[in-house]
């Protein structure tokens, strides 16, 4: 039985470790399910030719990106690591001195710190994954994109 319960515990520790915001209640410190359906999510406009929903959890950040054809992501460098999922279209990324075309159903995936820009070669639904969250996203000071 002791197993058990501090198997338990443990489990609830994690848990809250890893929760998304809005998760665990404050008053029980209980988990709760979120579902969160993407059509729920205000498009924040970045610019006419790109836009992005996110949803942020404590140590992990997914966003939509859309992307217009020819929207181009000027070079910047961020200290978090990202995984890039094209979902539809393709992203032409200009990184570690090579130039890499990503299409639908294709990972990229991009060390904290490396410079890189990208250009939508067709209209693009990219699909990225941050860790730690972006903080400059969060603050809207992600002045490159806008």
């Amino acid at each position: 039985m002791m197993k058990k319960s501090s198997s338990r515990r443990s489990r609830k520790t994690t848990a809250s470790k890893v929760a998304l915001k809005g998760t665990i209640s404050k008053s029980r410190r209980k988990g709760e399910l979120r579902h969160v359906p993407w059509g729920s999510i205000p498009l924040e406009a970045l610019n006419p030719q790109l836009g992005r929903k996110s949803i942020v959890g404590k140590e992990i950040m997914l966003a939509r990106v859309f992307l217009k054809k020819g929207c181009i992501v000027p070079e910047h460098s961020h200290p978090n690591e990202q995984v890039t999922y094209i979902l539809e279209g393709a992203l032409k990324f200009w990184i570690d001195n090579k130039e890499i075309t990503v299409h639908a159903g294709e990972v990229l995936t991009i060390p904290p710190h490396m410079p890189h820009k990208a250009e939508a070669v067709e209209d693009t639904d990219d699909l990225d994954v941050f860790t730690p969250p972006r903080a400059d996203w969060i603050a809207g000071t992600d002045q490159y994109l806008r």
